[in-house]
């Protein structure tokens, strides 16, 4: 029979071939441009395109792997391995010495997952529902409020600092990494009971099938492990690219960071979190989506923070009023919209307005 039902070593359809070797022709193209001193613009754009590719590869694979466990495990390996392009993005943006682009690229993440992308998997979510309520689950949600609060917390205590001119904003770098420790340990804390009381939940899953997602798990490891590879090649390439590239297109390095990274970055919670809640599976959808907000806030952004006390660029836990605003409001609207299990599509189609917004004034900074 012929078509994209068809499979191919690994338990791949024909389809998904189709797509992993485009993205592999994409990564290796970046490189071939990168190398060969092509147009910047045609860099950029190539690279954008590999980074979604493998963002998406990122998600097939854990998918397979996932589907072995509950929503939170499923959930926590998309977010955390879905957040490589980021994390290797900003890495080699502060390497670089763009702090501008590596700071608005991990703002725009978590704008990208907290509004553009829950906002579509709700919108799609509702649809879904016979009674157009997206249902699910409360303890995430909630549970993601409040790291972001905390995060947000600091974040706002040390913007104030600066923007007073107090004696406290002499002395950020310290507040930042101190701060820094103090979210991880949070997280870490929090993940630990989270992923066991699921786990716990889970048992009656005892027996799950060695192939999910039309992925051996094999496959998915070997997947996984060129899709790392890859996304640390492509992302030095892409910052290589990105400063003359929005030169020529005349875009703000906030817009880059806040909306193209962002978004190129976050194609797996894009993909999977949308195509779950299509399929009416709105607990996995919201874990996808809601274990991203939660790592980047109190994670992966700390963890950037330390990790930048290695390089002489210095990455801190201070951000300009404007995103100090946003950042709160975002808090306040995901606890108001998720905090009680349920959503309409009219909610998605708010957060996804004001992520639309936020991205206008990007455009202007």
């Amino acid at each position: 029979m012929a078509g994209s039902g068809l499979s191919v070593p690994g338990g791949l359809t024909r389809r998904r071939a189709v797509l992993v070797s485009a993205t592999l022709a994409a990564t290796a193209a970046s490189g071939v441009l990168s190398v060969g001193g092509a147009s910047d613009v045609v860099t950029f754009v190539v690279c954008t395109m590999a980074l979604a590719g493998l963002a998406w590869l990122v998600s097939l694979a854990t998918e397979a792997i996932g589907e072995h466990y509950g929503p939170a495990v499923t959930g926590f390996l998309q977010s955390t391995l879905g957040n490589l392009p980021e994390l290797f993005v900003v890495f080699f943006a502060l390497r670089a010495g763009e702090l501008l682009v590596a700071q608005t690229a991990i703002l725009g993440s978590l704008f990208a997952n907290a509004l553009l992308v829950l906002g579509l998997v709700i919108m799609v979510g509702a649809r879904a529902a016979e009674d157009g309520v997206m249902r699910f689950r409360k303890r995430l949600p909630r549970d993601t409020s409040t790291l972001l609060i905390m995060a947000v917390f600091i974040i706002s205590l040390l913007g104030l600092a600066v923007v007073s001119g107090d004696r406290a904003a002499r002395h950020q770098l310290v507040i930042s990494s101190f701060g820094a420790v103090c979210l991880i340990v949070v997280y870490v804390t929090w993940l630990v009971r989270y992923l066991r009381d699921d786990r716990a939940a889970q048992q009656a899953r005892v027996g799950a099938t060695a192939q999910a997602a039309g992925v051996t798990v094999p496959a998915a490891v070997v997947l996984l492990s060129i899709a790392g590879v890859g996304a640390a090649l492509v992302s030095d390439w892409f910052v290589a690219a990105l400063d003359p590239a929005i030169h020529s297109l005349h875009l703000s390095k906030a817009f880059a960071g806040l909306v193209i990274v962002a978004i190129a970055g976050n194609a797996v919670e894009n993909v999977t979190g949308v195509v779950l809640a299509a399929k009416g599976r709105s607990d996995l959808a919201i874990s996808v989506v809601k274990n991203s907000v939660g790592q980047i806030a109190v994670f992966l952004f700390p963890a950037l923070v330390l990790l930048s006390l290695l390089l002489s660029t210095h990455l801190v836990l201070v951000v300009p009023p404007v995103y100090i605003g946003a950042l709160t409001l975002t808090a306040l609207a995901l606890w108001q919209i998720t905090g009680d299990g349920e959503a309409y599509a009219f909610e998605g189609l708010a957060l996804v307005v004001m992520y639309l917004i936020l991205a206008v004034f990007a455009l202007y900074e």
